[in-house]
């Protein structure tokens, strides 16, 4: 079931976002999540594999942008796009979103069970990331 993102009053659908997004010839893989936003209740949060040819860069934040806008529309827009080299996965490969969710609302003590993830590195990576500020 998609999940929506609620970002003022208008309900995004995940899934939809990183259908689009998959569509972009620099994007290897995708994942949409919603975190807090002190005026539109939340935003729309991306992690970003970007494939092997491409560079993560400001550039590229506003050309992944500017795609989403031209496809759905400027609500659609990322406020910030977390470039990454994995998403946390099962051993089945199962992206797992809850902890996608705390780590762009930096809730990273409230992890939750993380016995079943492939790599458990991938999660370690992703908060440093976060924590240092490389996003766009």
């Amino acid at each position: 079931m998609p999940v929506p993102i609620a970002s003022t009053v208008i309900y995004l659908n995940a899934a939809r976002i990183e259908s689009i997004l998959m569509e972009h010839p620099k994007v290897a893989e995708v994942a949409a999540v919603g975190t807090p936003h002190a005026i539109k209740g939340q935003c729309l949060y991306l992690f970003v594999v970007p494939t092997e040819n491409a560079q993560p860069s400001k550039a590229l934040y506003q050309e992944l942008s500017q795609w989403v806008r031209e496809r759905i529309g400027p609500v659609a827009k990322p406020d910030d796009i977390q470039w990454t080299q994995e998403l946390p996965k099962t051993r089945s490969g199962k992206v797992m979103r809850r902890i996608l969710r705390k780590i762009a609302a930096r809730h990273y003590q409230d992890l939750g069970d993380t016995s079943t993830l492939a790599d458990p590195s991938v999660v370690a990576d992703m908060i440093e990331t976060r924590e240092k500020g490389n996003i766009n």
